[in-house]
């Protein structure tokens, strides 16, 4: 069967590195049609907008995108794409695996972690004004629908995976209305899932507790803002940005991105770290049933990196953006 994608290279090094992605998941046997889109600066000029209708259009009719990083400027201008892509296409879960991978020196070992952040409302819903000339106010929404939509999607993923434990991070203790309907959402939910254990943390000693002991935790729900925080702070556990895929689902469509910036400076060099869009595109295949095709490309980045030979710089080695992507394609093809 052969899969429709559409393919957004983005901005920055976004072009190289889906490049790379584009190479390893045709080498992995997965039958992909990809529908190449421009979104972010390239097409500003021509269009007035980083995110053009087509590509809205393109995601709608595929219903699954790859996505390389896409540049968004800081305090004016355009909102967020990440952040329009997902209200536009109601992409109401975001899910970023924070996994040990070998041969990747970090300070933690056996990390397993999968961070499931709501993704639509919070303080993200960006309902916010000026209040008078020198105070400005941003209007945090939690609503019942979308918090246990999350909660299920938190569950499902739990059970689907064999996973042990769900827990709910809040910030209940203060916002005792919007936090507290979350915790009340999710406590419901954990209901319909008594083969799963479920506890709740405060999002401050969430962020202190995974530092410490972070191999008591296994699936994390949180609210859009808390999500986003926490998510990266996993990452941290398990090496940094440079490989942290992540996922954008809906019930009609999903994006597969990196998580991490479209990092300007470096663009063109053929230097920066693919792993993270690479195992966004095992994400991707494994949402298409692929699974095959995903496991033979986990397989051969496990090789390289346990190897240690076809590394960036930013994983101690000196190989560069295309020749890490053709390790793993040597590895599959060996």
């Amino acid at each position: 069967m052969t899969h429709n994608v559409t393919l957004i290279p983005g901005d920055g090094v976004g072009p190289e590195i889906a490049a790379a992605a584009r190479r390893v998941i045709d080498a992995s046997g997965a039958r992909i049609a990809w529908e190449v889109v421009q979104a972010g600066e390239a097409v500003m000029a021509e269009y007035g907008t980083p995110l053009p209708a087509y590509v809205l259009d393109s995601i709608r009719k595929n219903k699954v995108a790859l996505k390389g990083p896409i540049t968004t400027p800081v305090g004016k201008g355009f909102r967020s794409v990440n952040v329009t892509l997902r209200q536009e296409l109601n992409l109401y879960a975001n899910v970023r695996p924070a996994r040990t991978l070998p041969g990747i020196k970090t300070r933690y070992q056996n990390v397993d972690l999968i961070i499931v952040r709501e993704n639509t409302e919070d303080l993200y819903a960006g309902i916010e004004h000026r209040v008078g000339a020198d105070a400005a106010e941003s209007i945090k929404i939690i609503t019942r629908p979308a918090s246990e939509r999350i909660a299920r999607h938190a569950f499902d993923l739990a059970r689907r995976q064999g996973r042990r434990k769900v827990t709910a991070v809040h910030k209940a203790n203060i916002m005792k209305l919007s936090d507290g309907l979350f915790l009340e959402c999710a406590r419901r939910v954990a209901e319909e899932y008594p083969d799963i254990a479920f506890e709740n943390m405060i999002v401050d000693a969430m962020c202190m507790k995974l530092v410490q002991t972070p191999e008591n935790y296994d699936v994390l729900v949180l609210p859009n803002l808390y999500g986003d925080i926490v998510s990266d702070l996993c990452a941290g556990l398990v090496g940094g940005l440079g490989v942290a895929p992540g996922a954008n689902t809906g019930l009609e469509a999903a994006v597969f991105e990196p998580v991490h910036g479209s990092a300007p400076k470096h663009a063109g060099q053929n230097r920066v770290n693919p792993l993270a869009i690479i195992l966004s595109g095992v994400m991707m295949l494994q949402h298409l049933g692929e699974n095959e095709a995903a496991d033979r490309i986990m397989r051969a980045v496990t090789a390289v990196l346990s190897e240690g030979r076809n590394l960036t710089y930013d994983l101690g080695g000196s190989a560069g953006t295309s020749e890490m992507a053709g390790a793993i394609i040597g590895k599959m093809q060996g």
